[in-house]
């Protein structure tokens, strides 16, 4: 897990790196592939990438300004590329494509070989490619090794809510030997025909309803692994390593 994490920020600038930093981020999963491709092009990123519960790369950020999604703030940096989401922000980035500036947006990879696609796709904007590869060449490492049939997992969320078959949680689930299973109707549900594994996210220090009932008495039964929210909120190559800690 941690050589994974450290060959991703393992930049190994070159003397060339001493660009102008000319690139902001207005979502948590473009800032972390910005900071862990190029931060060197990094003029901000987003409140939520130093965050460590949710981002993998919280302490490279706090070294990075923070920005709120705003026109005008994004403006007075004077960017080449704006990074955001799919959704959120829509109407700054319209503001922003306004003025000329570019902006690009990507989705949330569902399967690793999304993962592998969008990082390619953005490590092609950055002009970090061989970055891009490096990263991938880790997350593939991590996969390439052989997990045992271990039986049936459901991933829950806050809520109960589960992750879904069609989700990177699933993909996980499904590399590290498990097959997931969707319980979605309700805590009876889940009880009456319970799967091998639950598979949870770390609570936080100060939980909400949701969050408590994933530690509900009537699942204490039922066996149940952790895995940090930062490893799948954002797919990356990192979530190889939710894969480590599910084997």
């Amino acid at each position: 897990m941690k050589a994974l994490l450290l060959a991703l920020m393992a930049i190994g600038l070159p003397a060339a790196a001493l660009a102008a930093r000319d690139v902001v981020s207005l979502n948590l999963c473009t800032d972390e592939a910005l900071l862990t491709l190029a931060p060197h092009r990094a003029a901000a990123v987003s409140f939520l990438a130093r965050d460590p519960s949710l981002s993998v790369v919280a302490a490279a950020a706090r070294n990075v300004p923070a920005i709120r999604a705003d026109a005008e703030a994004v403006l007075a940096l004077h960017p080449r590329l704006v990074l955001a989401g799919h959704y959120g922000a829509q109407s700054v980035l319209v503001a922003l494509r306004r003025t000329g500036v570019r902006v690009l947006t990507f989705g949330e990879p569902r399967s690793f070989a999304g993962i592998r696609s969008q990082w390619q796709a953005i490590a092609r904007v950055l002009g970090a490619k061989a970055h891009g590869k490096a990263a991938i060449a880790a997350m593939d490492a991590q996969l390439a090794r052989p997990s045992a049939p271990r039986g049936t997992a459901t991933w829950l969320e806050p809520g109960l809510a589960d992750a879904g078959v069609d989700s990177i949680e699933a993909a996980v689930l499904r590399h590290a030997g498990y097959r997931p299973v969707v319980r979605s109707d309700g805590l009876e549900a889940l009880v009456a025909n319970p799967p091998r594994l639950l598979v949870v996210p770390a609570i936080p220090r100060f939980p909400s309803l949701a969050d408590a009932l994933l530690t509900h008495p009537a699942l204490a039964g039922i066996a149940r692994k952790t895995v940090p929210a930062r490893f799948v909120v954002c797919p990356g190559p990192w979530t190889a390593t939710a894969v480590h800690l599910l084997r």
